[in-house]
């Protein structure tokens, strides 16, 4: 467990290093047995210690610590428990991602890199207050065969089967996010067609990050 909660540790401090998220927004977890570890609700990154890095069942129970667990900690409960190739979760209020959001759309095929979260697009989930169980149902649709998606005037969110890969899913998505809306700049942009993504898909099925 100690590897685990210094490995969030580390990754959380990378969401302020590499201006995914500043100061205390976002969050990170890993699933850890009939659970999982997540970052702690108002802490800066900055001063993480591994008695900071809360456990929280899949039930919802989670260990008494003088922190409590991100107050995000609704939507990572119900992706582990709907997505069971989701082993670790990266969210962040990343500036482009964020700034797509606000406006409620999705990023379409302009890039094939867009395959990366898993489909011909990355959608936008539906807003609702932070924390509730209302935003995990609308992240949840959002994710429907997909690793990652914008959350409506909040930010974004990826999954993958370790840290380290959910950590640069949650940067190739903000990457794209700052493309996407640089392409906007210079007019509408060409979406790549139906069959051409399917076989963007099929050949990112063999690409191997991480």
């Amino acid at each position: 467990m100690k590897q685990l909660k210094r490995e969030i540790i580390k990754f959380a401090k990378k969401l302020n290093i590499t201006g995914l998220s500043a100061l205390r927004s976002g969050n990170i977890s890993v699933r850890y047995k009939k659970g999982f570890l997540i970052t702690p609700s108002g802490v800066k990154y900055s001063s993480l210690e591994i008695k900071d890095i809360i456990f929280v069942g899949l039930d919802g129970k989670f260990s008494k610590n003088k922190n409590k667990p991100s107050s995000e900690w609704r939507f990572h409960q119900d992706i582990y428990i709907n997505k069971k190739d989701a082993n670790a979760i990266v969210h962040a209020h990343s500036t482009n991602a964020t700034a797509i959001s606000v406006h409620k759309k999705g990023i379409p095929a302009f890039h094939y890199m867009v395959a990366l979260a898993g489909g011909n697009d990355i959608r936008c989930a539906k807003y609702a207050t932070f924390g509730t169980r209302n935003l995990s149902k609308n992240i949840l649709q959002a994710l429907s065969g997909r690793k990652a998606c914008l959350i409506a005037n909040h930010g974004q969110i990826a999954f993958e089967d370790n840290l380290p890969k959910a950590f640069e899913l949650a940067e190739e998505v903000e990457n794209i996010s700052l493309q996407y809306i640089t392409s906007l700049k210079l007019g509408k942009p060409k979406i790549l067609s139906i069959k051409e993504m399917r076989t963007v898909l099929s050949k990112a099925k063999n690409y191997k990050r991480g």
